[in-house]
């Protein structure tokens, strides 16, 4: 059972089981690393910023950890699980100042363990993971400035608004939540309206170097983000894929609800916007789950389950601050059963899944195929491998797993006449296509070929 002392050292005991337990499990399951995680390797071998498909942080991330860890597969899990953990004490933290009640900090946050986002999934880093510091610091300085009124808070709430969308652009789900939350309280006279004015200049500063390269770029990886949600439907879609997204949102709080139902069967849900902490956590939880989901509505479009892996981070603050008077010692140990429960219950299914399928991207042997390939280019060439190109899987595991790391880029067009051979490349793709097309030497590792262009 939870005991109500000692939260600070069950909270890190906490989090540090969830770290190992994370970290571990994927590294000792998985003959490879997930494809987001390959994704954002191949694009931070070749930073820039901004990429064909998103915004610049996450390969930021996964290459400074590749320049201390190199190919280390348990690197990039425990990069994953330490963005989660450091989301979770930011919400912590806030919920401490929120509640003035550690106990209750504790169990908001806890309960997280309950949405398959921060555990089952939590092992592929990638741009919705990267999302999830920001977005716990960008409304815990929000709560800030509400409440302190300090200019050095509205500049850092700008700072980490802008460090969001660097690493998603649904970041702005949030955005608007903060933004709406800001001009009621201005409304309402809640607020200075000068310190207000700090925030957009800062997120702007923060994202002028993407917007440049956006400019640059014909904005690929905006055009790319609205590829992926799907032409505007017929009319039907405009019903049928909202009501898929909110069935499918709620399936994935039952466990959530489960754990609150048992920490309180009194469960009874008042709303109350005189309460100015409701009304925070509406804004800045609700908010954005209400906007994506008009988006829906409106265009008709799919909302991807995953994309809203960091928008439940402060969900369990609110449920705990709506029932936090219905909360009694007597049930605590049901709850820490039912809890314990979703703890064990989520890596044992992943583990469970890992070595029993084995046709799951985490199964391809990336390692062996760039073995492969350089002692076919070490029979052949005696330069390095410096550039690798092709898609972001085929390519970017190469680029991953060879040990002269080299550059990963997109273009599939063979030019012989540009090939400066001191620089060493290798085309990946389609076999039929590179074997007419190969000025070097050809090879096929089934699906992919591969052409070779050296120095012999």
């Amino acid at each position: 059972m939870i005991a109500k002392k000692n939260i600070n050292k069950l909270f890190l005991i906490f989090l540090f089981t969830h770290v190992i337990i994370w970290t571990l499990i994927p590294s000792f399951s998985n003959l490879n690393l997930p494809l987001d995680t390959i994704e954002a390797l191949a694009w931070g071998s070749n930073l820039d910023w901004g990429f064909n498909k998103h915004p610049p942080l996450s390969a930021l991330a996964v290459e400074m950890v590749y320049q201390i860890f190199g190919n280390q597969d348990w690197a990039y899990y425990l990069l994953s699980q330490l963005f989660i953990v450091f989301g979770f004490y930011i919400v912590f933290k806030f919920s401490e100042d929120f509640f003035n009640n550690k106990f209750l900090s504790f169990i908001s946050v806890i309960i997280l363990e309950g949405i398959y986002f921060f555990n089952f999934t939590s092992p592929e880093f990638n741009v919705n993971i990267c999302q999830i510091p920001f977005w716990a610091l960008s409304i815990f300085y929000t709560w800030k400035c509400i409440k302190f009124e300090k200019t050095k808070d509205y500049i850092l709430l700008g700072l980490f608004l802008g460090l969001g969308i660097l690493s998603k652009y649904l970041f702005v789900y949030l955005l608007i939540g903060i933004k709406f939350l800001f001009i009621s309280l201005i409304i309402k006279k809640k607020i200075k309206y000068k310190n207000y004015l700090f925030v957009a200049p800062i997120t702007f500063l923060v994202l002028l170097p993407h917007i440049i390269w956006l400019i640059e770029n014909n904005f690929a990886p905006v055009i790319y983000g609205l590829q992926r949600t799907g032409e505007p439907g017929e009319l039907l879609d405009h019903i049928i894929l909202p009501i898929i997204f909110l069935s499918k949102q709620i399936g994935i709080l039952i466990p959530i609800f489960l754990m609150t139902f048992f920490l309180s069967k009194k469960y009874k849900l008042k709303s109350n916007f005189s309460d100015v902490k409701f009304t925070f956590l509406f804004y800045v939880v609700i908010v954005p789950i209400i906007s994506i989901l008009i988006t829906s509505i409106f265009f008709g479009i799919k909302i991807r389950t995953m994309w809203m892996t960091p928008f439940y981070l402060f969900f369990g603050v609110l449920l705990i601050y709506i029932i936090r008077n219905q909360i009694f010692n007597s049930n605590l140990k049901k709850f820490t059963t039912v809890f314990v429960f979703f703890f064990i219950l989520s890596p044992v299914i992943y583990l469970t899944i890992s070595l029993t399928n084995d046709k799951k991207r985490t199964d391809y042997p990336g390692g062996e195929i760039a073995r492969l390939v350089q002692n076919k280019w070490d029979d052949n060439y005696r330069n390095e491998i410096k550039i690798v190109i092709g898609d972001e899987w085929a390519a970017g595991n190469l680029s991953y797993h060879l040990n002269s790391r080299p550059r990963w880029m997109q273009g599939l067009n063979i030019d012989v006449s540009e090939i400066n051979l001191d620089e060493g490349i290798i085309y990946t793709g389609n076999p039929k296509v590179l074997k007419k097309v190969c000025p070097g030497v050809f090879g096929v590792i089934r699906p992919v070929g591969y052409c070779m262009i050296g120095r012999k």
